[in-house]
C-alpha cells in the first residue's frame, strides 16, 4: 500500500460504517450503541482507483488514563501517530460537540495532513452541521454519507489533494501486489500415492478464542512484544476479531483476537451477539485454533463446549492453559489437568496442552511450537498403498461384525482430501456398519499415524448394484 489513513473521531458518528464501505467488506462491528469499536481495525480500502491502507479506531473521549476509555484513547492515538493521514470524522446531522473541538485541536498539534469528514450528510437539517464544521479550522470538510456510500468521489479527492498525488498514485513499478488471504486448495486427488512434504514457510492463521478474560488478548501481545491489543482487568473488553501479523523463526504468523465467548444463554444483548459471530467466523477461517484456559478455573462447561465447536469446524486445536504464574503446587495441577484433558475431551484423544502465562511469556515458545506440530498434522496426506496394508492389518486384528448373517467387507481406502483428514473406505453395506467400528479405525488411525489432536473424518461408500432394480426371472 502507499500510505496508511486513520479514521478518528468522537463515537458514534460512523467511523466503522466508513471503513466498511471502504474495506468493502463487512469487517467492523457496526451498531447504534456508542463506543462499539474499542481496538484499532487495519483494512485494505479502495477507493475510486485509490488504495491504501485504512485503520478503523475507538472513538475519542476525554477519560482517565487508567480507565477503560483512556485506553482506548491511547489506542488511538497510537493509530494516528502511525498514519501519514487522518480522515476526522463529524456528524453532520447532530452537529459539533466540545469533544469534535478539542479532537481537532489536537490532530492539529500532530502536524499530520487531516481530511475533516462531515458524515451523514443525506440526513434532513445537515446543513447547519455541515456549515459548523469549518469553525473547526481544518479546511473545508467534504459531505459524505458512509451508510449509503454518496460522496465517496469528493472523498477520494479530498485524500489526494492532502496526502499528494506522487504518494496517491505511486509508478506502477513502485506498486507491491495486495495479497488476498484465499485459504489453500485442499487436494482431492485421492490415487494420489504421494505424501507431499509440509511446507514450513507458507503463512500460519491461528485464532485465539476462549471464556471472557481468560487473557486472550494479553496473550497475542506478550507475542508481538507490544500493547497492540487492548486489555485489562475488565471482562469482555475485545468486540471485534482484530487480526495481527507477525514473525516466528522466519515464519509469518497471521493470528486473531476473539471475543469472549459465554454460554449462549447467558448472550442476550445484540452487541454481544455480533461479537461472538464475529469470533465464529473467525474459527473457521483460520488454520489452528487454540483455546485459552484459565488454569486458575480450568474446565468450565463452557470451555468443553468450545473445544467441540471447534472440532466439529474441523479446524487443529491446541490447548493453553493460561495464568500459570499464578498457580502455586504446578505439578500437582498439571498432572490433574493431563488427567481432566483425556477424560472429559476424549474426541480430542492426544490433544496438545500447554500451560502459558501471556503476563510473563512463559511458554510461550512450547505453545507456538505446538502450533506448528498440530498444523503439520492437520496437512497430513498418508499414501494409498501405505492406507489399504493398514486397513488389511485392522480387519484381521477385528473383523467387522456380521449384521444378520451377513459379515461386511471393507475393500479398499483412501484419503480423499486434507485439512482436516478425510478418508473414504469402499465396503460393503456401509449403512449397517456401527458407530463404534469407526470410532475403532480412527483411533487406529491415530495411533498408527501419528495424528494426535486434529478431527479426523472417515467416510464409507458401498459399490452400486448393477442388478438393483431389475426384475428377478422365474
Amino acid at each position: 500500500m502507499s500510505f496508511t489513513v486513520a479514521i478518528v473521531g468522537r463515537p458514534n458518528v460512523g467511523k466503522s460504517t466508513l471503513f466498511n464501505r471502504l474495506v468493502g467488506k463487512k469487517l467492523a462491528l457496526v451498531d447504534d450503541t456508542p463506543g462499539v469499536t474499542r481496538d484499532r481495525r487495519p483494512g485494505d480500502a479502495r477507493l475510486m482507483g485509490l488504495t491504501f491502507t485504512i485503520i478503523d479506531t475507538a472513538g475519542l473521549e476525554e477519560a482517565d488514563a487508567e480507565s477503560l476509555q483512556g485506553r482506548m484513547r491511547a489506542q488511538t492515538e497510537a493509530a494516528i501517530d502511525e498514519a501519514d493521514l487522518s480522515l476526522f470524522v463529524v456528524d453532520a446531522k447532530s452537529g459539533l460537540t466540545p469533544v469534535d473541538t478539542d479532537l481537532a485541536e489536537m490532530l492539529r498539534r500532530r502536524g499530520k495532513p487531516v481530511v475533516l469528514v462531515a458524515n451523514k450528510s443525506e440526513a434532513r437539517g445537515s446543513d447547519s452541521g455541515f456549515y459548523d464544521a469549518y469553525t473547526l479550522g481544518l479546511g473545508e470538510p467534504t459531505p459524505i454519507s458512509a451508510e449509503h456510500g454518496q460522496g465517496m468521489l469528493d472523498l477520494r479527492d479530498a485524500i489526494v489533494a492532502a496526502i499528494g498525488e506522487d504518494r496517491a498514485y505511486p509508478a506502477k513499478e513502485d506498486v507491491a501486489v495486495t495479497d488476498v488471504d484465499i485459504p489453500q486448495t485442499e487436494g482431492e486427488d485421492s490415487d494420489a500415492d504421494e505424501e507431499p512434504a509440509y511446507d514450513e514457510t507458507k503463512p500460519l492463521r491461528v485464532a485465539i478464542v476462549g471464556r471472557p478474560n481468560a487473557g486472550k488478548s494479553t496473550l497475542i501481545n506478550r507475542f508481538l512484544g507490544e500493547d497492540r491489543l487492548l486489555t485489562g482487568p475488565e471482562a469482555g473488553i475485545t468486540r471485534d476479531s482484530i487480526s495481527v501479523e507477525w514473525d516466528w523463526r522466519g515464519r509469518t504468523i497471521k493470528m486473531f483476537d476473539t471475543a469472549g465467548m459465554r454460554r449462549k444463554a447467558r448472550v442476550i444483548e445484540k452487541l454481544e451477539k455480533l461479537s461472538v459471530a464475529d469470533a465464529l467466523r473467525a474459527i473457521r477461517f483460520a488454520e489452528t485454533v487454540v483455546i485459552v484456559f484459565d488454569a486458575t478455573i480450568p474446565f468450565e462447561k463452557q470451555d468443553l463446549q468450545i473445544v467441540d465447536l471447534v472440532l466439529r469446524e474441523g479446524r487443529a486445536a491446541v490447548l493453553a492453559f493460561n495464568k500459570w504464574d499464578m498457580i502455586e503446587d504446578r505439578q500437582a495441577v498439571l498432572a490433574d489437568l493431563r488427567e481432566k484433558t483425556d477424560r472429559l475431551l476424549p474426541q480430542a484423544r492426544g490433544i496438545r496442552a500447554v500451560p502459558i502465562s501471556g503476563q510473563t511469556g512463559w511458554g510461550l515458545d512450547k505453545l507456538m511450537q505446538s502450533i506448528i506440530d498440530t498444523d503439520r498434522v492437520w496437512n497430513k496426506r498418508i499414501s494409498t498403498a501405505r492406507l489399504n496394508r493398514w486397513l488389511e492389518t485392522q480387519q484381521i486384528q477385528h473383523p467387522p461384525p456380521a449384521v444378520s448373517g451377513r459379515r461386511i467387507k471393507l475393500k479398499y481406502m483412501t484419503q480423499v482430501k486434507a485439512r482436516p483428514p478425510a478418508f473414504m473406505i469402499s465396503c460393503t453395506r456401509s449403512d449397517a456398519l456401527p458407530e463404534s467400528y469407526t470410532r475403532y479405525l480412527i483411533n487406529g488411525l491415530r495411533a498408527d499415524f501419528d495424528m494426535p489432536s486434529v478431527p479426523i473424518r472417515i467416510h464409507f461408500r458401498s459399490p452400486d448394484n448393477p442388478f438393483e432394480g431389475k426384475k428377478r426371472r422365474t
